[in-house]
């Protein structure tokens, strides 16, 4: 049977794996005052970072739409696709995957399965990538869902964070809760696995790196691994090296974040995205 995997842009898959592993992305929206743009497509990362100080109001995201899935599943059964698997952003985080939910509901022409990652960013990729390598040795859906499940326990996405005033400024943290943060000085770090985002602290930038480093050389060794970053690759560069031992021959070293989770996080987040070894 052939398979096809489609994912959303808060992803963060390299295009060059996109593409060999021909895997469909559905773009998210970045609303930027009147101006909506295209996550990846009408906006570069660079760009985004380079402008998102700046912009006022602040940027808002917004969900693809239930028609953008539906062209998409379309599309894919024109080429000959005999069944889909859509695999989006932690349902925890995002309403995407219930667009895609209601387009895999009216679609009729070929199966679609909606996979909640339980991940975001690299950790969602991660697992997209892993579908789409088995889709392409004919494994059905039920082995690759099997699979996935298996890996989704396993793997890990946390990050520091510079500042508390980009979750407030999008909507996504209490206000008194942030400036209440931000009086302090505390560091935020964030940590997700299995659809479950906690919230840790520290006092100092210091303190917020080792916290990093500790959760690495706690799931450690790694099938996959990966550092992040929200504009500042310097920064990612640093910390690569610090982790350089973590690191599986040949991974992906560096990914910057994708603006639709950027606009949340803002300039600075630093972290890592990984699969430990079963």
């Amino acid at each position: 049977m052939s398979i096809r995997i489609v994912t959303d842009s808060t992803c963060d898959l390299p295009e060059e794996i996109v593409r060999q592993q021909t895997i469909t992305v559905i773009p998210m929206y970045i609303n930027v005052g009147e101006v909506s743009y295209l996550d990846g497509i009408t906006l570069t990362r660079a760009e985004f970072y380079a402008q998102l100080p700046g912009y006022f109001p602040a940027p808002k995201t917004a969900t693809p739409s239930t028609e953008a899935f539906l062209q998409a599943y379309e599309r894919l059964a024109d080429e000959g696709a005999q069944a889909i698997l859509s695999i989006h952003i932690s349902e925890s985080l995002s309403a995407t995957i219930n667009s895609a939910r209601i387009a895999a509901e009216q679609f009729t022409r070929i199966p679609v399965t909606v996979l909640d990652s339980s991940q975001l960013s690299l950790g969602t990729g991660f697992i997209v990538e892993r579908a789409a390598q088995l889709a392409q040795v004919g494994k059905r859906m039920d082995e690759i869902l099997s699979a996935l499940q298996d890996l989704m326990k396993r793997t890990y996405v946390f990050a520091s964070l510079k500042t508390l005033e980009y979750l407030r400024r999008s909507g996504r943290m209490n206000f008194a809760i942030a400036k209440f943060g931000e009086i302090l000085q505390l560091k935020p770090l964030l940590h997700m696995n299995m659809g479950k985002a906690s919230a840790h602290r520290t006092r100092t930038n210091k303190r917020a790196s080792q916290r990093l480093l500790d959760w690495l050389a706690e799931y450690a060794p790694y099938e996959r691994l990966a550092v992040l970053h929200a504009g500042v690759q310097e920064e990612a560069q640093a910390l690569y090296e610090q982790a350089r031992a973590f690191f599986p021959e040949g991974e992906i070293p560096i990914v910057q974040i994708t603006p639709a989770i950027g606009a949340h996080l803002g300039i600075g987040a630093l972290g890592f995205a990984c699969i430990s070894k079963e």
